[in-house]
């Protein structure tokens, strides 16, 4: 399906970003209605996305230590996805990573600028690991430091293909209120399951569909996986693969009957057509080459089709529910994934925005009022 997102009839509330990358988070809270004023990001590739598709935007390329807003008063929403690569899975979960430290710049920020509402967003692994200096978990110190300032913090954790992102990707969000919390806050309800075919199978069409970012070429250059080549018959199947990490336990088909695993910097994407398989084999570390540990006794997918290629950053960015007329500045596919994987995805972003834009408009109009289902945890 050609991917636009629907916008929210505008309201008068305003939203500040920082650590806003390719503007995930930003472009979902715009969606839902919210006038977005400033972006702060240190990429340069970026913040020259933001600056193209959003030329009404202020938009500043610095390191956010160095940052100061251009205006101090009236901001409504302050919008944080800090860095998560100290926390991830994915990475080493060092609680001694620099970066682990910057969410202390949202703090100052809101202590700045005194904005209603903060909504921060990283990985899960806040709520377990333990920072090093109070040694209580990250999402209760960050939670400790907001009240400090004077803000009552909400949080939750969620799989955003519960909320029409189809990608298993999990979230973990503060939502945080200036002095009491919001009463008619809730977190936003989940819903089925989303599959990843309706955002990807119009895409597979040829010829290609005319969009920013979608080159797609048939040939991959690998010396894991096999393209045995010869014609391709239309009856024959595209199946989504798992190009890296061949030592993954997962099988590296998957179905578009499903939603896709998270998607990140570094894992490659791609499709595969034509007697496609997939088998564990023992890598020969004799004679192979890029050997790391000759002694691993590690099995290793391996790939055989007729062609094979790799994701465009247009299927990337329909995973993480980018609009289509959101082009990417970039001059290879490592600047592309790289902004696109550490997206908040956007419609996920959306949900979360609607519902802090209906307890701002709740709490300044009085008279509206709707059941309230109790969610989340509450950390004071």
């Amino acid at each position: 399906m050609p991917m636009s997102l629907p916008y929210e009839a505008r309201s008068s509330y305003t939203t500040l970003g920082l650590f806003s990358g390719a503007g995930g988070l930003d472009v979902g809270f715009e969606a839902a209605g919210f006038i977005h004023t400033e972006a702060n990001d240190i990429l340069h590739v970026a913040t020259a996305t933001l600056k193209l598709n959003r030329p009404s935007w202020h938009v500043v390329q610095d390191d956010v230590r160095g940052y100061t807003p251009s205006f101090r008063k009236g901001l409504d929403v302050l919008l944080a996805g800090f860095p998560c690569q100290g926390f991830s899975l994915g990475g080493k979960r060092d609680p001694h990573d620099v970066r682990n430290q910057l969410y202390r710049e949202v703090v100052r920020v809101a202590a700045l600028m005194k904005p209603r509402v903060i909504v921060m967003e990283n990985v899960l692994n806040l709520r377990t690991m333990i920072h090093p200096e109070t040694q209580r978990p990250f999402a209760e110190q960050i939670a400790q430091e907001l009240a400090a300032i004077g803000y009552v913090t909400k949080c939750a954790f969620f799989r955003v293909s519960d909320y029409g992102v189809p990608q298993t990707r999990r979230r973990f969000v503060f939502v945080a209120f200036k002095d009491q919390f919001n009463e008619h806050f809730d977190f936003p309800a989940a819903g089925e399951t989303t599959p990843s075919a309706p955002f990807l199978m119009d895409l597979l069409k040829e010829p290609a569909i005319a969009l920013p970012n979608h080159e797609p070429i048939w040939g991959l250059k690998s010396q894991v996986h096999t393209q045995t080549g010869g014609r391709v018959r239309p009856d024959e199947m595209v199946v989504p693969i798992r190009i890296s990490r061949t030592a993954s336990d997962g099988n590296p088909l998957r179905s578009f009957s499903d939603p896709f695993p998270a998607m990140d910097t570094a894992t490659v994407w791609g499709f595969a057509q034509g007697n496609v398989t997939a088998e564990r084999v023992i890598k020969d570390r004799a004679v192979e080459k890029f050997i790391r540990n000759p002694t691993a006794e590690v099995t290793l997918w391996r790939i055989q089709a007729k062609r094979m290629r790799t994701f465009t950053a247009r299927e990337y960015a329909r995973l993480q529910t980018f609009p289509d007329d959101w082009i990417f500045v970039g001059s290879n596919k490592r600047e592309f994934q790289l902004q696109i994987g550490n997206a908040v995805p956007v419609e996920f972003a959306k949900r979360i925005a609607i519902s802090v834009r209906q307890a701002l408009e709740m709490q300044d109009q009085p008279r509206m009022r709707r059941p309230r289902v109790q969610s989340a945890e509450l950390v004071n």
